[in-house]
């Protein structure tokens, strides 16, 4: 994938990344809806060559923090850890079947909220919900969709 075209997908993952986060559901699918900056990022990851991908997730966790309204820094740090943990697996990730995939993603997305619950126990106190314990699973189990909606607007 070029340059050009590896930061125009970015730019469209991210923006849908966004639209699907600010869908306003009831609260309980809210809290245990996954973490979709994470999983359209991974997508890109995977997809992509480029070198400052650091520097996207930090970008991309900012930007998810001020239009959430959460600490600032917060989900950048954790897009930062994950990214770093799918960077690693990479090849694997790319030649490995959905199941694997699906594996990966969650690990991704556990890594993704013991950052998050880290940082707010520090911050704010021992007071969330429990129900985003269920975060990562919901994570893997959209992976697929989200997989094959990315792959067609890919092309």
């Amino acid at each position: 994938m070029t340059k050009n075209n590896s930061l125009l997908l970015l730019t469209k993952i991210t923006i849908i990344a966004l639209i699907v986060g600010a869908i306003a559901l009831p609260s309980v699918l809210e809290i245990v809806s996954p973490f979709w900056m994470l999983i359209f990022f991974i997508y890109w990851i995977i997809y992509s060559d480029t070198k400052v991908l650091y520097l996207f997730a930090l970008i991309l966790g900012l930007l998810t923090d001020i239009l959430q309204g959460s600490i600032l820094g917060q989900n950048a740090l954790a897009l930062l850890i994950s990214s770093a943990f799918i960077f690693s697996v990479k090849k694997s990730f790319y030649v490995s079947n959905l199941t694997t995939q699906q594996v990966y993603i969650f690990v991704a997305s556990i890594i993704y909220l013991i950052a998050l619950i880290l940082t707010h126990i520090t911050i704010q106190g021992f007071n969330f919900s429990w129900l985003i314990l269920l975060s990562p699973f919901t994570g893997a189990i959209v992976w697929p969709l989200v997989r094959l909606f990315l792959a067609k607007l890919k092309h």
